[in-house]
């Protein structure tokens, strides 16, 4: 984990970058790919993300050590073969584990962050799941555990695999000639977060394309046709934490009242998107029928809401850049109290973006947890050797926010 923590120091400051280069790439173009309340909501998911890992609320049950362990059938030596032969393997773990995101209706509840921006760029990119806790995909490493490719060369590929994805995620890059043939683009991953009938649940491949076109999930993003983007039972909120639940909670509605035990059971496992008939009759849900007519979710947030919300994106980059650097030094009672703080102050401001009645209990919450910490570490974890003051600067910043946000939603 501490490696992990290094890596993403090091990773997030790139994505950064090119999210503001992207930017000017698509005003020189004439392209509108961001709008501020969505990026902000996007990075908000992105350090929610990293926050759950390094809090380590993720259970394996199964992990490729123990896979290696008992079914290899050969041992090999770390080459340079061996490392590609783990991308290609870890490439086809990825697109059978999307795969099965996109059509079990339990599974999708672990996914739909990723797609529930209505924009494509490459914040989006970092809407990664925090509801995905247990690893249920282990068995599809058991091709490359009994080929015998050892435990740290996929240790070393999967970091490396993952932050390969990051890069199609815009609009700015057209076609790539005979990359597309090769590689996933843009182009193909503007397809696969499309809610256009025809681009549904198609180019779930990872890296390679070519998955795709072996197990007939291709499609071309065709000129007459241009993505829209989302998914067809609309979000309608910045709220990250709330996004990864949503589906699971529509789930459990559904299984509570529909009359047959029979459609409790099996509506978990259903493909995506299926209801019981009587459920989906007295219930219906509100769906994007006519993408081209799609109306993007946006809240009326007055200038002075709109820079308090950017500001607060600062400061949870700032706070959660501390975690990461100073990781190694935490004990994990310290790294799990940081953590909730982080995740509890995401929820207060997303939901005050969402313009939420919730908004001054979530930052009340905050606020509680925020002096509880500040009792138990009275250097903020350490931040004031690091930056003097910082202590004093948190707790002007807890009564700040929470005064904000009543000032605020007592003013609409």
């Amino acid at each position: 984990m501490e490696l992990y923590a290094q890596a993403l120091s090091y990773a997030i400051p790139l994505f950064l970058v090119l999210i503001v280069l992207e930017q000017w790439i698509a005003q020189q173009k004439g392209l509108e790919v961001n709008r501020g309340m969505d990026v902000i909501s996007s990075l908000s998911s992105g350090m929610t993300n990293t926050l759950k890992n390094l809090m380590g609320l993720s259970v394996v049950l199964i992990s490729y050590g123990w896979l290696v362990d008992h079914v290899a059938l050969t041992q090999v030596t770390p080459s340079w073969w061996v490392y590609a032969l783990a991308f290609l393997g870890m490439d086809f773990v990825g697109y059978w584990s999307h795969r099965f995101d996109h059509k079990i209706n339990v599974f999708w509840n672990r996914h739909i962050v990723h797609h529930s921006s209505e924009e494509f760029n490459l914040s989006c990119a970092l809407r990664q799941s925090i509801s995905a806790v247990v690893g249920i995909y282990f068995f599809l490493y058991v091709p490359m555990a009994l080929i015998g490719i050892p435990q740290e060369v996929v240790a070393i590929v999967a970091p490396l695999h993952l932050f390969a994805q990051f890069w199609y995620h815009t609009r700015v890059i057209d076609k790539m000639g005979v990359l597309e043939y090769i590689l996933v683009t843009p182009s193909h991953h503007r397809v696969h977060h499309a809610i256009n009938p025809r681009y549904l649940d198609k180019n779930l491949s990872q890296v390679f394309i070519f998955w795709d076109k072996l197990f007939g999930t291709f499609q071309e993003e065709l000129p007459e046709d241009p993505p829209v983007y989302g998914v067809i039972k609309p979000v309608s909120t910045w709220n990250p934490i709330w996004i990864n639940y949503m589906h699971a909670w529509a789930l459990a509605k559904d299984a509570w009242r529909a009359h047959s035990w029979w459609d409790k059971v099996r509506l978990w496992w259903m493909p995506t998107g299926w209801r019981p008939s009587d459920v989906a009759e007295k219930y219906p849900w509100i769906f994007t029928e006519d993408p081209k007519n799609q109306i993007k979710y946006e809240t009326a947030l007055s200038r002075p809401e709109k820079v308090w919300a950017w500001t607060q994106l600062v400061i949870h980059f700032g706070l959660v850049f501390h975690l990461l650097i100073a990781f190694a030094q935490f004990e994990y009672t310290q790294v799990i109290s940081y953590g909730i703080f982080l995740m509890v102050s995401i929820m207060g401001y997303t939901v005050f973006m969402d313009k939420s009645r919730w908004a001054p209990y979530a930052e009340a919450l905050k606020f509680g947890l925020g002096l509880a910490l500040l009792w138990g570490y009275p250097t903020w974890f350490g931040l004031d050797l690091m930056i003097p003051y910082a202590s004093s600067a948190i707790m002007a910043y807890l009564l700040l926010s929470l005064a904000l946000a009543i000032y605020f939603r007592r003013k609409d």
